[in-house]
């Protein structure tokens, strides 16, 4: 296909997207008889990341024994119910393989310790079941581009879709990726990733900071004859990029909820959209920018009400002078304030502790009083942490201090 045919295609598909998103909200303000914002309802998310990539939460070791594996697992969700969590958000599609038998990609090796070779059992339906058995939503949390933290496609096995097609694959930084200019390669993540969505009750699909690369100084995405072919009538190759992002969030909404109607779609993007001092709608921040840095524009997405959610990675202290969290929360409150996408805080509970970090993180306090901000501003309906290794080894009593003084009662995850 010829490069204006798919500039066409590309404007009319995002066009329609947001003249359907629009026309929404647009019969909401005006008391016709669609529903209210889904924020308005009642729940506060209280919800923790439990992340596989590289074994960093879950499991313990690759080659357990399958009985083991899944003790180790239901121990991370009787950990959230300990702390009057609600939510686990449990990566299941860490590096281009699955946590289920998916006809897709390999089982990940984060298991087995092979890539591709069965754990003779099923952890995706294990947490969903298990989750909801204790009164815990289960967001199923994919990686759409990644494929290798590695950069030899020999080390994968030897029916995975990138050593199949190899012209979908673009090293960069040590690691591989699926080239997201291609259009082939957005369909076929789509279809591996819905697939979890269509086996298993999962009540939302969630992506991480993960679209183009974060950049790797004096290294070039290779992406020159994607966007020769497809290119043509956008600005520049940033433009475009943001282009095959926003069509794979667009697309993935659609097929959401055609696949299973009610379960919603989450994005967990790096904090900063952009600076103020690059663009006056952005944050009074000095920090990488997902709109430039990863051509994810997530600003938009909120106001265009393509998500459910955003839980944007305030990763950052009160008073930080790059990435204050005090000016941060605020922004994003702003940007949901009026739409229907709900915003949730992303926590760093990991950093609490840490000897490495600034000496806020090192007062168990820190956390407790990120929450007490965010009471000030009714668009914020929670919190999410990172991560469950953290929850339960809490090492300065920072989520404890959290949980005394915000949790003191359980909640429902809002719906």
């Amino acid at each position: 296909m010829g490069r204006v045919t798919r500039r066409a295609f590309t404007v009319a598909a995002l066009a329609a997207f947001s003249t359907a998103s629009t026309a929404s909200t647009a019969s909401t303000a005006s008391g016709a008889s669609a529903a209210p914002p889904r924020r308005a309802a009642a729940g506060q998310m209280r919800g923790m990341w439990l992340a596989t990539v590289a074994g960093r939460d879950w499991p313990s070791q690759a080659g357990l024994s399958a009985q083991r594996q899944r003790a180790e697992l239901v121990a991370h969700l009787d950990s959230a119910v300990r702390r009057r969590l609600n939510t686990v958000i449990f990566q299941v599609r860490p590096t281009a393989d699955a946590l289920w038998a998916s006809p897709y990609e390999p089982w990940s090796a984060v298991l087995t310790g092979t890539q591709g070779k069965d754990p003779g059992w099923d952890p995706l339906g294990t947490a969903v079941q298990e989750a909801h058995a204790r009164g815990l939503e289960l967001h199923a949390w994919f990686n759409p581009y990644r494929i290798a933290n590695h950069s030899d496609p020999s080390r994968l096995v030897a029916a995975h879709p990138a050593r199949k097609h190899p012209g979908w694959v673009v090293p960069y930084g040590g690691k591989l990726y699926y080239n997201p200019g291609l259009p082939e390669v957005r369909a076929f993540v789509q279809d591996a990733m819905l697939d979890a969505v269509h086996r298993y009750p999962v009540d939302a699909v969630h992506f991480d900071d993960y679209f183009y690369p974060y950049p790797v100084a004096g290294q070039t995405f290779d992406d020159a004859a994607a966007y020769d072919r497809y290119g043509g009538g956008f600005p520049n190759r940033a433009a475009w990029r943001r282009a095959n992002i926003d069509l794979l969030i667009a697309e993935t909404a659609a097929r959401i909820r055609q696949a299973r109607p009610g379960t919603r779609f989450g994005i967990s993007p790096f904090g900063v959209w952009r600076n103020a001092d690059t663009d006056p709608r952005g944050s009074a921040t000095r920090a990488l920018q997902s709109y430039d840095d990863l051509h994810a524009d997530t600003r938009r997405w909120v106001r265009e009400n393509w998500i459910d959610y955003i839980c944007p990675q305030l990763y950052w202290h009160i008073g930080n002078s790059a990435a204050d969290y005090a000016k941060l929360l605020p922004w994003w409150a702003e940007v949901a304030r009026g739409t229907a996408t709900r915003l949730y805080a992303g926590e760093a509970l990991y950093r609490a502790g840490d000897p490495a970090q600034a000496a806020a993180w090192q007062d168990p306090a820190e956390l407790s009083r990120h929450l007490t901000l965010a009471a000030r501003h009714p668009e914020v309906g929670g919190h999410v942490y990172f991560a469950a290794r953290e929850i339960t080894q809490d090492r300065i009593g920072a989520m404890t201090r959290v949980v005394t003084d915000h949790y003191r009662q359980p909640a429902r995850a809002p719906r």
